[in-house]
């Protein structure tokens, strides 16, 4: 009975945090709802704006013109609420945690939440204007381009995920490098495996034009330089705190 009452609490603590996580996604959601068309409309600027003068999207679905603006609207309701949930996780794990882990694994937490924000940003601001003027350019004579909202909604959402994970490189390395994985001269001694993956990888997941696969393949390079840089800077420190 003891050792079932602990487990009670933590489910019910559990369930009172999924909760709270729930309650703030959905009251950034009814709190931008009203506003959903011009967060749609935001999200496809980058588009709008390559697209020949005098056409726009369409939407082939009967349903997309309502369900596609609430889509993208629980997405940005869902990273509004992510230092609501981020807490909520947190207050629930770090009783469990010692103190050196607590301090580990806080920053990485925060970084990698700003990392694919970032990344996320970046796709944004950087490689869609790259990309759709690219295929407006490409577009045969002769041929309309007038892209569906929700495909484009789908592609958007995978080159923001790609992005993303692609900014948390140094995450990676840093966590390998402390958990003893791999040593700083095996990170040196991988980095031009790296660069091939890179390109390899940007040549998957970005559309066929090398200037957008450029556009992911340096940045995930040069992240992998930092993630080294910054395994050696927080190696030193510990070296000095242990001193």
């Amino acid at each position: 009975m003891s050792d079932q009452q602990p487990l009670l609490a933590h489910l019910i603590e559990l369930r009172s945090r999924v909760v709270r996580i729930t309650l703030g996604i959905v009251v950034c959601f009814l709190a931008l709802f009203h506003w959903s068309g011009d967060i749609y409309h935001l999200l496809a600027k980058p588009m709008l704006d390559a697209l020949p003068a005098g056409t726009n999207m369409i939407a082939t679905d009967v349903t997309a013109p309502f369900f596609v603006p609430v889509k993208v609207t629980m997405l940005v309701a869902f990273l509004l609420s992510l230092p609501n949930t981020m807490y909520q996780i947190w207050a629930f794990v770090a009783p469990g945690l010692y103190n050196h882990e607590k301090r580990l694994i806080l920053p990485l937490v925060i970084s990698s939440v700003l990392l694919f924000f970032v990344g996320m940003a970046f796709a944004y601001f950087a490689v869609f204007p790259v990309v759709f003027g690219f295929m407006s350019a490409v577009t045969p004579e002769g041929v309309s381009m007038m892209t569906d909202i929700d495909k484009y909604l789908s592609f958007v959402l995978g080159m923001f995920v790609a992005f993303g994970v692609t900014f948390e490189v140094p995450i990676v390395v840093i966590v390998l490098h402390r958990m003893g994985v791999v040593s700083l001269a095996q990170l040196r001694e991988g980095r031009p495996y790296v660069i091939v993956g890179a390109f390899v990888i940007a040549a998957v997941v970005t559309p066929p034009d090398v200037l957008s696969q450029i556009m992911m393949a340096v940045p995930l390079w040069l992240l992998y330089e930092a993630g080294i840089l910054i395994a050696v800077l927080t190696g030193r420190q510990a070296e000095v705190s242990h001193d």
